[in-house]
């Protein structure tokens, strides 16, 4: 199964934006649902939002909810998390994974989604 890439992260000032990317060439999803997440020093990770794979319905962790878009480039086989207005609380390792097969909507676990990939660090400086 071909591993899901992340990329585009970086170091920005408090206020700034970055586009982050999720390639994934020539792999067949079966989940309804892809995720990206992150994770701080020190903390777990921790879920920030999906997409729907059929409709591309979305849902954001409160924290991120009108700063961040999560969206699809279907020919591309790829997703992308564009983050806007970014707070130095948004440092972390940000990184993408695909849900389960079925399911409910709404799933935000950590444990629900996998495998997990390098990931690419952001850095929010204030």
């Amino acid at each position: 199964q071909v591993q899901l890439v992340e990329s585009g992260g970086g170091l920005v000032q408090a206020g700034g934006s970055l586009r982050l990317s999720c390639a994934a060439p020539g792999r067949t999803f079966r989940s309804y649902v892809m995720g990206w997440f992150r994770q701080a020093p020190g903390k777990e990770r921790e879920f920030v939002a999906a997409i729907g794979l059929s409709g591309g319905s979305t849902y954001y962790a409160e924290s991120v909810e009108g700063r961040f878009t999560i969206y699809r480039d279907r020919p591309q086989n790829t997703f992308y998390l564009q983050m806007n207005s970014l707070k130095p609380e948004d440092t972390a390792v940000y990184y993408c994974a695909e849900g389960p097969a079925k399911g409910p909507w709404g799933i935000t676990r950590t444990a629900d989604f996998g495998p997990w990939g390098q990931g690419t660090q952001v850095t929010v400086s204030s």
